[in-house]
């Protein structure tokens, strides 16, 4: 019996926001919700909106919630679960103060009770009736009767229920994913039903047949929330659990698993090796280590700036496979001349010294590494060159390290290479010393750009002091940050968290800024844009408040309200503050 719990009209509005809230009512009041009913504490509902959704709310220690709407997925409550809150509201006569358990006027209980009287032929044709309309019962009642069958399971009615929930009757849209998805997901936990009635041969052949089908249906879809990956993910997972109860064939399962490895189009049974690797045996790894050899001998060997059109297709992975195998067999060597396979990019380098590097070979690890930025003179991966920079400090050679991070920071200067150049100069005390010459090597960078009109940071837009500011709010010098705004400029995130670091000390800066970002906000002309002008406006009511000038407020809110006149649904927010 689930808990009771009170629900009224502004316990939903809290949960939903004013926003959902007022939509909700309004499908309230036209009718868009049907089929409501109550049984132990849980409603039950659909809403009609742009589509046909299901919402469920109950108790759990507070009110929970489902809606099979986009947004309800996304965990909010929806506008269709305030619908489904007021018109249960509607329906009772204590005016919103009543718990779920209450009950409504008919309940699943009533329709129990009355079921429960009724001629069993009766029943049975009404449930046909409904089958015959509704897809999803169908095949609940079509898998059911196949499993019940005393000749065995009817793997025919199976695979036409996979077949009848998969195959999509033309596109299947954003909107329509959710139901659909859903329907497959009941007939692979039918599939999963039979795993526990001793039925592990079977459920292996139901789940590559669904499989297939699902890989094919994925191109008919909007798979945007990825729905379809997750119940790939599930049969997957299913079929792995199957094969290690039914221990089909182990040969004949690795060259069913390497052929989907290595054609497969959404990654199916990427990995096989090591999750099937008790499954699969001496005889089933050995056949797929002679599958992948034969494609191995395919693949040509890729020398420093070398390309392969193949890259990111067979030859990754066939190289994926053949990793996986050494590593099984825990031959690093083996391991190592795969990926020596590959040395086209400075990165490749940073494979093989990693491999060394955790086998315990740090010298090894280290050579190779030297070996790459040797290879790649000009512009190396910036992961290899603080890969060597940390071997160095281990060896206690800082000075090359501090060389090869500095090198990084001078290539570009940006927050996080000066963040790195602090970690690797803390590591010797002379962080100091290094700040010093990286401020200065951004000014000087500065200078050079503003005499030729250019800022050095393209994104910025001539915010030439975003990185001082960010590097002072950093370092919690908020005064120097604050003169280096005030100087050059910084981007509109940057001044609002000098705005928000002046709030204690320097009130009227903050307020100064709030107000200078009220109007580039509310020019985006949408209702978020609104709400968070909205927020900033309040933050600065608050703020004026506390400095004894809240009577200036008043004309300044009259000012952002003539300046925004025609923005009507800026003008109701402005309203309620």
């Amino acid at each position: 019996m689930k808990n009771a719990i009170k629900m009224d009209t502004n316990s939903l509005r809290r949960l939903a926001g004013s926003r959902s809230f007022e939509r909700g009512e309004a499908y309230f009041e036209e009718g868009r919700v049907g089929s409501l009913v109550e049984d132990k504490g849980r409603i039950t509902a659909f809403v009609h909106g742009s589509s046909k959704y299901r919402v469920k709310l109950w108790d759990e220690d507070g009110l929970e919630y489902e809606c099979s709407c986009p947004v309800g997925q996304d965990g909010d409550f929806c506008k269709h679960c305030v619908a489904v809150g007021l018109t249960w509201l509607a329906g009772n006569d204590n005016k919103g103060k009543n718990a779920l358990s209450s009950g409504s006027k008919v309940t699943f209980k009533d329709i129990r009770s009355y079921l429960l009287t009724q001629d069993k032929e009766m029943l049975t044709e009404m449930i046909l009736d409904q089958a015959a309309e509704d897809e999803r019962l169908r095949n609940k009642l079509l898998l059911q009767a196949a499993s019940s069958k005393k000749e065995g399971i009817n793997l025919t009615a199976y695979r036409q229920a996979i077949d009848n929930a998969v195959s999509p009757d033309g596109y299947v849209g954003y909107y329509e994913m959710y139901d659909y998805s859903q329907g497959i997901d009941e007939v692979v936990s039918s599939v999963s039903e039979l795993l526990k009635k001793g039925k592990a041969a079977k459920v292996i052949e139901l789940c590559e047949y669904a499989l297939r089908k699902v890989e094919k249906a994925i191109n008919h879809v909007d798979d945007s929330d990825g729905h379809m990956g997750g119940i790939l993910e599930r049969l997957q997972e299913l079929h792995l659990s199957a094969c290690k109860k039914a221990k089909p064939d182990p040969e004949a399962l690795a060259k069913r698993l390497f052929d989907w490895e290595i054609s497969g189009e959404w990654d199916t049974f990427y990995g096989a090796v090591k999750a099937y690797s008790e499954v699969l045996g001496k005889k089933g790894l050995a056949l797929y280590r002679q599958l992948a050899e034969e494609e191995w001998k395919k693949i040509k060997p890729l020398g420093p700036g070398e390309k392969d059109s193949d890259r990111y297709g067979m030859r990754f992975r066939v190289t994926h496979i053949m990793g996986d195998l050494a590593k099984e067999s825990g031959d690093i060597e083996a391991l190592v001349a795969i990926k020596s396979r590959d040395l086209s990019n400075s990165y490749d380098f940073l494979n093989i010294a990693e491999i060394y590097k955790g086998s315990g070979n740090r010298k090894k690890g280290l050579d190779w590494a030297e070996l790459g930025l040797k290879t790649f003179p000009k512009k190396p991966d910036s992961r290899l060159m603080d890969f060597v920079a940390e071997e160095y400090h281990h060896l206690k050679r800082h000075d090359e390290a501090m060389k090869l991070i500095w090198m990084q920071f001078e290539e570009n200067h940006t927050f996080h290479t000066y963040d790195k150049l602090k970690t690797h100069a803390d590591k010797t005390g002379e962080w100091p010393a290094w700040r010093e010459k990286a401020l200065k090597a951004i000014r000087e960078d500065l200078k050079r750009n503003m005499k030729v009109g250019k800022s050095p940071w393209p994104w910025m837009k001539g915010h030439d002091h975003s990185l001082l500011v960010e590097i002072f709010l950093f370092e919690k010098n908020i005064d120097v940050a604050w003169k280096e705004a005030n100087d050059g400029d910084c981007s509109d995130s940057l001044w609002f968290r000098l705005a928000e670091a002046r709030e204690k000390g320097h009130p009227n800066d903050a307020i100064d800024v709030y107000q200078k970002m009220i109007n580039p906000i509310v020019d985006r002309k949408n209702n978020s844009s609104y709400e968070e002008a909205t927020k900033l406006i309040m933050k600065i009511h608050a703020l004026m408040k506390n400095i004894g000038e809240e009577s200036k407020f008043a004309s300044y809110l009259n000012s952002v309200r003539s300046a925004h006149k025609p923005k009507r649904n800026f003008m109701k927010l402005l309203e309620r503050i």
